[in-house]
């Protein structure tokens, strides 16, 4: 295996922890804006507070090697979809502002409009990420200078918007079951009623994104037909997805989340391989698309980054196990302080 497919594979596993860590961070943040009481917004933001910055070093860091490991990649979408990328950006910083904010000032309007900020910026968060992972997927029109020619309207058509909505029905099921682990009594019993709604609405939409990609995106579908052990990992989704009402039913919290922690890696696997070797495919011409060669760093900025991982990712997971080793548990209101 050469470096290009290592690096790969290395960006590839950055951005999906950073899905299934930041995920129900994100999912929290909806499934707040589907609560009435300040305490239980509270108990929410609360839940996430020892954990949402240290997830996103995940994002920070997939961008970093991205960066380094396959530059024309990072110079191409991020010059190509700059308006875009700012107004992620600008959701980010609402969001984040809202957890430090919130507390700050003893007023119940003030308070109030940094929860509703946190929620809606959580949703806008997901959607937006899911978008730009469904124009990934269909293609964007690089040209043979590399460079992404696309305004902001065009970047919404239906397939990256279908995309969008699945990340946010996949996350706001996924830190609803988060969150069942963190609470209890009355806004338990509420967030498990929401948790089912949230996930039917997850299934109806998986079956349909899978219907619809293999339909009218054959070319994220090729390497899964010309290597059809890969058709495993959409179906451990499917079953996976099929026995968690029974989990929930149950009250095995810890399991449902563990499941759709396993769901969300799944998923962006699937996308994975259906882009390998491309980073981004072109709609104008496939020997336009950037790949995991055209788009790469010299064979010793590969060399070097990559030991600069082995000795960075094993701290990054260290930390994350340790951090929420250390704040398991529920959470109080008493013990709060966003």
């Amino acid at each position: 295996m050469d470096l290009n497919i290592i690096w790969f594979i290395l960006v590839t596993v950055l951005l999906t922890g950073y899905a299934a860590l930041d995920g129900f961070d994100l999912g929290v943040g909806i499934a707040s804006l589907f609560t009435k009481k300040s305490e239980d917004k509270r108990i929410l933001m609360n839940s996430i507070g020892p954990l949402w910055d240290g997830n996103e070093v995940w994002l920070i860091t997939g961008g970093g090697a991205l960066f380094a490991a396959f530059p024309h990649v990072y110079a191409s979408v991020f010059s190509g979809l700059y308006l875009a990328l700012m107004l992620v950006l600008s959701v980010m910083i609402l969001r984040g502002s809202s957890l430090e904010f919130r507390s700050k000032v003893e007023s119940q309007s003030w308070m109030k409009t940094w929860e509703i900020t946190f929620g809606i910026s959580s949703l806008l968060f997901a959607l937006l990420l899911g978008v730009a992972l469904g124009n990934v997927a269909q293609g964007l029109p690089v040209g043979q200078d590399m460079n992404i020619h696309i305004n902001l309207f065009q970047l919404l058509t239906p397939y990256p918007i279908l995309i969008g909505l699945l990340t946010i029905a996949l996350f706001t099921m996924h830190g609803t079951f988060f969150a069942l682990n963190k609470t209890s009594d009355e806004l338990n019993a509420n967030l498990l009623g929401f948790g089912k709604i949230v996930y039917w609405l997850f299934f109806i939409l998986f079956i349909l994104t899978t219907i619809v990609t293999f339909i009218f995106i054959p070319d994220l579908t090729a390497n899964f037909n010309a290597f059809p052990l890969w058709y495993v990992l959409p179906v451990l989704v499917l079953g996976m997805a099929l026995v968690l009402p029974k989990h929930l039913n149950k009250g095995k919290f810890k399991l449902a989340f563990t499941y759709s922690f396993i769901m969300t890696v799944l998923l962006m696997t699937i996308l994975a391989v259906g882009l390998f070797p491309n980073f981004v495919p072109s709609t104008i011409n496939p020997e336009f698309s950037l790949n995991l060669y055209n788009a790469a760093s010299s064979s010793k900025t590969l060399t070097v980054m990559l030991i600069i991982a082995l000795i960075g990712m094993p701290i990054v997971i260290a930390y994350t196990i340790w951090i929420n080793k250390i704040f398991r548990g529920k959470t109080k209101i008493e013990e709060t302080s966003y």
